[in-house]
């Protein structure tokens, strides 16, 4: 059976960025020992960081589970706002640095995970959770999401594979969403509904 990790590891396990699995603490034999383990590996480009594995997430969501995020999902992780939640996070300066914080993680990614390094464009975790990402990319550049009755931005899964449709309550609003995505590493273009005649931006994550 497998030995559970000491108090010492389950504080640097603790430590690791929510996103990218980062580890921010750590002896370099503690690092060595999650390693051996199997719960981090380090990274073979400079500066050569250490992050968790996926059983090393697993044991942080273990670790960390009492104390769940201001924003959960439905994995208990943090998560942007698509808009239009009926109980939103409440608005706070901590609020903004968890935003901050997870949109500087998942750049990260893009940097860990992208062939070539590439941070200019989604990473392979963006194009399988599209509307997070999308609406990680708006709420991280100050967009205002909708509320359960408010105005703001809205992000909508699509039939389209690899595309979230993106509303806004008018056409400035809009564009300023079309702007931050395709700065983001998205594409974008502006479509109509046919039936309702209400306008809204498809989104593609881009791949060169």
């Amino acid at each position: 059976m497998t030995r559970p990790p000491t108090a010492a590891q389950r504080r640097v396990i603790e430590s690791a960025d929510p996103v990218t699995g980062r580890l921010r603490v750590g002896t370099e034999a503690q690092l060595a020992a999650l390693v051996k383990r199997g719960l981090a590996f380090r990274h073979p480009r400079p500066p050569h960081d250490h992050f968790l594995t996926p059983a090393g997430h697993r044991t942080r969501e273990a670790v960390t589970a009492p104390a769940e995020p201001a924003a959960p999902d439905d994995t208990g992780v943090f998560a942007a706002r698509v808009g239009g939640e009926e109980q939103p996070p409440e608005a706070s300066p901590a609020r903004v640095r968890q935003v901050h914080s997870a949109w500087q993680g998942l750049v990260e990614l893009r940097r860990m995970t992208n062939p070539d390094g590439a941070t200019d464009r989604p990473c392979g975790w963006e194009r399988g959770h599209l509307v997070r990402a999308a609406a990680l990319a708006l709420e991280a550049a100050g967009h205002h999401p909708a509320g359960p009755d408010g105005d703001g931005y809205r992000v909508r899964a699509t039939p389209q594979p690899e595309a979230v449709a993106v509303y806004a309550p008018d056409a400035e609003a809009l564009r300023g969403c079309a702007a931050t995505l395709e700065k983001a590493g998205w594409q974008t273009g502006e479509h109509t509904e046919p039936r309702t005649r209400a306008h809204y931006v498809l989104a593609s994550p881009r791949r060169a």
